[in-house]
């Protein structure tokens, strides 16, 4: 069998291919694409219909390397942006980037509101600006007559869903990570909208991944000379997809989907809202069969991404393993940063941005390429042990019962923070697959056909597929040392 699975990260996105023997899932990458938000006037947008132009070419490629033949299609994305659509079904405005500085002031406007724990109490969600819910209290501010002609709200993987199948869904793994639907009920948190002020007639029912949503629209097939294949709902949000991927024996496991952002999680049967998930500010987002993913946002390798692009625009190009090397031959633990500062959430600028805060906070500040990495290499992992011991002991056990952190996605392949993590945490990491996102989505689609039987034959046959790396513990006490460190920078930054 044969299946194509989008991954739209939030810097670049791919078709995946999957060939599916019946006993291993393969992958090949048949189309790579840039994912570049567009600043107009004072507003950061998605370049939404240049994704869809991509995902038609993702179609053409599989067409010209003879895979006409899908069985379907998966569609995911990463979390809380969405489209407005009118009654006729158009799309409203360009969708607006979760970055946006719109959003600035509605959390605490939000909370003047309603008080913190009671958004928590219906929602389970990490508070974080970006969140679906302060973008909406934005446009139900400067433009409510958007909100008034809306008559759908889609969720980015939902949207380019519509717009090859003309089906409009709302999949419940992506809601979830909008901070309004409440993860016991699991419906919209309608009684808390609107007394935000935000309109629930646009909000869709909410439906489970793992089925069948619709096929290409006539159109979409004679403009891609391709059938009625059928898009089929995975786990829209890229995590969910991701942590379906994990090749953990077992329901007792942690993970850290490593890329852009960094979410270290559990899987969980049903969500944690008591008093001190509300004060570690965790998230209880939805996972495939309805579990629930306890994890915290971590705000991971962007913010070495965004140095590289600063280096990049002055010219000074250099690869990420070569910063990487340049890491490795600095002193350790000169320097940290809290990942998760204000300040690091909006691009440009990042280099500066560490600096100052290092300067802020007692430190020297790193100068090199190489110290400026090892910062953020040894901060992250850091923030990992932190993030690690909170959910250990929210969960009331030590996680998981192997002693193991599986790391999965694009980060899994940064073998100088495998090792970091490995000594922060004094766990073993296991590494792997790399291509978490799309083998979870791929394994999605199965089920959704009927070849798998559930998310526990999902991850056995990933487990089948790839190749993990296992990093061991080299230096842990030295880590010990630093991470008094690492919360004396918490305290003061």
């Amino acid at each position: 069998m044969k299946m194509l699975a989008y991954d739209f990260g939030a810097s670049s996105g791919r078709a995946v291919l999957g060939h599916y023997d019946g006993s291993r899932l393969e992958t090949e990458v048949l189309w790579r694409f840039s994912n570049d938000p567009v600043q107009v006037g004072d507003t950061l947008h998605w370049d939404t219909l240049r994704l869809l132009h991509e995902t038609k070419q993702g179609l053409y490629a599989a067409q010209r390397a003879g895979h006409a033949d899908l069985s379907g299609i998966g569609i995911d994305t990463w979390g809380v942006d969405f489209g407005l659509l009118d009654k006729r079904g158009a799309l409203l405005g360009n969708p607006v980037h979760y970055r946006d500085m719109r959003t600035l002031g509605k959390m605490a406007k939000a909370s003047a509101l309603l008080t913190m724990e009671k958004i928590y109490a219906q929602t389970g969600i990490q508070f974080m600006e970006i969140n679906t819910l302060y973008h909406l209290m934005a446009l139900a501010e400067s433009q409510p007559e958007l909100l008034e002609q809306a008559e759908t709200l889609l969720f980015t993987p939902d949207l380019m869903g519509y717009f090859l199948t003309g089906e409009k869904v709302c999949e419940r793994t992506i809601a979830s990570t909008s901070q309004m639907l409440n993860p016991v009920t699991g419906e919209w948190a309608s009684e808390m909208l609107t007394a935000l002020g935000i309109p629930v007639h646009m909000l869709l029912p909410v439906t489970d991944p793992l089925c069948r949503n619709g096929v290409l629209t006539r159109q979409n097939q004679s403009e891609l000379g391709l059938g009625p294949i059928p898009v089929l709902s995975v786990g829209g949000h890229d995590t969910a997809s991701a942590v379906v991927a994990v090749p953990a024996d077992g329901k007792d496991f942690a993970y850290l989907s490593s890329g852009t952002w960094s979410l270290m999680g559990v899987e969980l049967p049903a969500p944690i809202l008591t008093e001190a998930a509300f004060r570690m500010n965790v998230t209880n987002e939805g996972g495939v069969n309805r579990t629930t993913r306890l994890l915290k946002n971590i705000m991971g390798l962007w913010i070495l991404q965004e140095c590289k692009r600063d280096w990049d625009r002055k010219g000074e190009v250099v690869s990420f393993d070569e910063l990487a090397a340049a890491a490795e031959k600095e002193a350790a633990f000169r320097c940290l940063i809290d990942p998760d500062a204000p300040e690091f959430g909006k691009p440009g600028h990042m280099t500066d941005k560490i600096r100052d805060f290092c300067l802020r906070t007692g430190q020297p500040a790193p100068e090199s390429k190489g110290a400026i990495v090892r910062c953020i290499l040894e901060s992250l992992a850091m923030k990992y042990r932190k993030t690690f011991g909170e959910l250990e002991s929210l969960t009331g056990k030590r996680i998981p019962v192997l002693h193991v952190l599986h790391v999965v996605g694009g980060g899994s392949r940064d073998t100088l923070l495998n090792r970091f993590t490995a000594d922060a945490l004094n766990r073993p990491v296991l590494a792997g697959p790399s291509e978490a996102t799309a083998l979870g989505n791929l394994a999605g689609q199965l089920v959704a056909l009927g070849e798998l039987s559930g998310l526990a034959e999902a991850r056995a046959l990933v487990k089948r597929s790839v190749e993990t790396v296992a990093v061991e513990p080299q230096n842990p006490s030295a880590w010990d040392d630093g991470y008094g460190r690492f919360e004396a920078v918490l305290a003061k930054g």
